[in-house]
């Protein structure tokens, strides 16, 4: 038989948030990539839009700004995601999604830093 695994939610992510109505906001994530739950997120200063947190850069989104809590696949067209902003918040660090072709384990940990100046902490949680 073979088994089945399901797809990381917001649940394997989100483990703690004071107040949904302050921490969360929509935002638009820029078209050209599937968005999955956990993706750490930079703002793009020109657009005010979200896409993946690059670790290089200087579009503004070299620095992270945001958690989203929904996959969303923009491939085609930009699209509209629910994302944690500010904190305080704790999310757990193994269900965020970077991107792993550029981000070395102390771009990660900078990013880790950005998120936690905003109140949104992650901690290695089950």
């Amino acid at each position: 038989m073979n088994a089945l695994t399901q797809p990381s939610t917001m649940g394997d992510l989100l483990k703690y948030e004071v107040n949904p109505n302050y921490t969360r906001e929509t935002v638009t994530l820029l078209a050209g990539t599937a968005y999955p739950v956990g993706a750490v997120l930079g703002r793009v200063t020109a657009s005010g839009k979200y896409k993946l947190a690059t670790s290089g850069g200087s579009d503004g989104a070299q620095t992270a700004a945001a958690v989203l809590l929904y996959p969303v696949d923009a491939t085609l067209a930009d699209a509209i995601g629910v994302v944690i902003v500010r904190g305080p918040a704790i999310v757990s660090r193994a269900a965020l999604a970077h991107d792993a072709t550029v981000d070395d384990g102390a771009k990660i940990t900078t990013k880790l830093g950005q998120l936690a100046s905003l109140g949104i902490i992650a901690r290695d949680t089950a």
